[in-house]
């Protein structure tokens, strides 16, 4: 499994153990189509936007800050080993390789 496959199934499986109730949000009347947190709602808790934790959550944002790591490890309720492990993901490079054509 490549780092940004990890990085997605570790944040994914973090956001749905998460309930809106418990991490403090109000029902918004939204039907959940699965469980847990949703995007957008983790973005908001750790004041980013959408569109740059789908970028993280995706493993196409680059580098984030020590700030932003901190804020979604609050957000995402990270314990200490989770917290850096979600480092390690976030800083580790793409270790997918592509195939090349064997040679003559």
């Amino acid at each position: 499994m490549d780092s940004r496959s990890e990085l997605a199934d570790f944040l994914r499986t973090r956001r749905n153990r998460l309930t809106p109730d418990q991490a403090g949000l109000p029902e918004d009347g939204r039907i959940r189509r699965v469980p847990g947190l949703r995007r957008d709602e983790i973005a908001r808790l750790a004041g980013v936007s959408t569109e740059y934790y789908t970028r993280l959550e995706q493993g196409r944002a680059g580098n984030p800050s020590p700030e932003v790591l901190s804020a979604l490890s609050r957000a995402l309720r990270l314990d200490a080993s989770e917290t850096e492990h979600l480092e390690d993901l976030l800083t580790r490079p793409n270790t997918a390789t592509r195939r090349t054509p064997a040679g003559p």
